[in-house]
């Protein structure tokens, strides 16, 4: 019995953890309503959740708004450049999809690959910003040299990054409201800081 109230047993420790998720996961939906200061916050995500990873942090908000402060301005204009690519690049694959012959087809193709080398830097940005002091433009270089790099994890992390996607898309599928509705309110009360910490833990 008491091994069981011990706060070192796995219980506790299991349960810590998903308290500082939970936590860290309300933060980072707060810090990203105003969608200009989405970068920094999904920065200080990752900026959390690497420490968490190599057990080296413990005060969760602090540390998180300590990484929003010190990023904000280089996590802005990343957001900023990001999401105007992302905007580009739909607007793009929809005239592509639109058309017909083989000079569309083409075109699709070419902007499915760029909507890719996209989602691999993605992948990698803010948790480099988070950690490395450097320019915009070097953050964005060693985002896709460390995207090919390391090839295999990259595709990994884009299917973990997938899955709840593809997980709601299955159970709509198969008519299971039920379990939509539910991964749905999991993933809002925790779904971004657990995806970090994954991520973060194959880093």
């Amino acid at each position: 019995m008491n091994r069981f109230f011990n706060m070192d047993n796995k219980f506790f420790v299991f349960m810590g953890r998903v308290a500082d998720l939970l936590l860290l996961n309300f933060l980072c939906i707060l810090c990203c309503i105003p969608i200009v200061t989405a970068g920094a916050s999904i920065t200080a995500l990752y900026y959390v959740t690497l420490k968490m990873a190599r057990d080296e942090e413990s005060y969760i908000a602090r540390s998180f708004f300590r990484s929003f402060k010190q990023n904000f301005k280089q996590a802005t204009i990343i957001n900023i450049i990001m999401l105007l690519t992302a905007a580009v690049l739909f607007i793009d694959l929809r005239i592509a999809r639109a058309g017909s012959g083989a000079m569309y087809k083409g075109l699709f193709s070419l902007f499915i690959a760029f909507a890719l080398i996209y989602a691999m830097i993605l992948l990698y940005i803010y948790p480099i910003l988070s950690k490395f002091f450097n320019s915009v433009k070097n953050t964005f270089v060693n985002a896709f040299l460390m995207s090919v790099r390391h090839l295999p994890l990259t595709l990994l992390m884009l299917v973990i990054s997938a899955s709840p996607l593809l997980l709601m898309w299955l159970f709509a599928y198969m008519s299971y409201a039920q379990f939509t509705s539910i991964l749905i309110m999991l993933f809002i009360l925790m779904g971004f800081s657990t995806l970090a910490y994954w991520k973060s833990k194959g880093v």
